[in-house]
């Protein structure tokens, strides 16, 4: 955990995650409008009554920003523990269990791999007629669950064989129980990586269905609110806040779940912490260089000497 908060990227993703956060929960202390009241002046330039103006409805463009940070978020965070779920169900027992299973859940999850998903993505929701958050969910899940699973599946096959799994074997235990106790706590590293990575999944491809009008437009999104912003042209009618700042929200979450992805794989893998100052500054230092070792002082007999220098011959003064 030191290792983690010490990690610049992890405290920078924490803190827009943080951030949006507070946004969700505290949006009526923020601002008291209702985003969906259109009693407001239609077409409102920028004032202490509305910070980012007002749309050709009478909408308070703050109030919608603030609020659609709600139902991203959720999606978000769901999506991606669905998804870190699902990966673990089908990566870690497809690996560690192996034969007839192993060839199933691996076949199944190669039929995934080779589907566009995309494409796959917005002919479901085109024709599902419920498109509420929670089939959006779903549909995010059953389309974005197989990389995740397939990584898995390798590091429950490394560790299949090592020594402590063989002794827990030997001692008794269960599959189940080896898996929960033994195999899972070995790839903490990679399912959080994998978590932030499917979160991060789920705010992007959320936000461009939304966009391209394929969810609930009623719901109130950073995606809705580019769709209107369209229609409504507000290009033309120079509304550049409505338009700019629920695609700079969206860019910012989705920064924020990439950077603790990152994070995450720092820390679990060494090899990637080569260049973390924290530790170069920890290494031998000569001479107040940080990161250089220092040097020893005698000659081995078997390197000559540097040019130069004199050293007393053998057997004489």
């Amino acid at each position: 955990m030191r290792a983690f908060l010490r990690n610049k990227k992890a405290v920078s993703g924490l803190g827009i995650l943080v951030f949006f956060a507070l946004m969700a929960i505290f949006a009526g202390v923020i601002d008291p409008h209702d985003p969906n009241n259109i009693n407001f002046t239609p077409l409102a330039h920028v004032s202490a009554a509305h910070l980012l103006g007002t749309t050709p409805e009478g909408q308070d463009i703050f109030s919608q920003l603030i609020y659609s940070s709600r139902a991203t978020l959720v999606v978000a965070l769901v999506t991606g523990a669905l998804i870190s779920f699902v990966q673990l169900f089908m990566g870690v027992f497809s690996g560690y269990v192996g034969g007839w299973t192993d060839g199933v859940l691996s076949t199944i999850t190669n039929v995934f791999l080779v589907l566009p998903g995309l494409p796959l993505l917005i002919v479901i929701v085109a024709y599902v007629q419920n498109k509420s958050v929670t089939t959006i969910i779903v549909v995010l899940t059953i389309t974005g669950w197989a990389w995740g699973a397939r990584v898995l599946r390798s590091q429950a096959i490394s560790l299949r064989d090592r020594p402590f799994m063989e002794a827990a074997r030997m001692s008794g235990e269960g599959r189940l129980r080896i898996v929960i106790f033994h195999v899972v706590p070995n790839m903490f590293g990679v399912l959080a990586a994998n978590f932030f990575g499917a979160a991060l999944y789920g705010v992007l491809t959320y936000t461009t269905l939304q966009y391209l009008g394929l969810g609930d437009i009623s719901q109130l999104t950073w995606g809705s609110m580019l769709y209107e912003a369209q229609n409504d042209t507000a290009f033309l009618l120079h509304l550049w806040l409505w338009l700019l700042l629920p695609g700079i929200c969206t860019l910012l979450l989705g920064t924020g779940f990439g950077l603790l992805n990152f994070a995450v794989d720092e820390v679990a893998d060494p090899r990637l912490r080569r260049n973390d100052p924290v530790r170069s500054s920890a290494r031998p230092t000569q001479a107040g260089v940080p990161g250089t070792k220092p040097q020893s002082t005698t000659t081995s007999p078997l390197v000559p000497p540097p040019p130069g220098e004199l050293t007393p011959a053998r057997g004489g003064t």
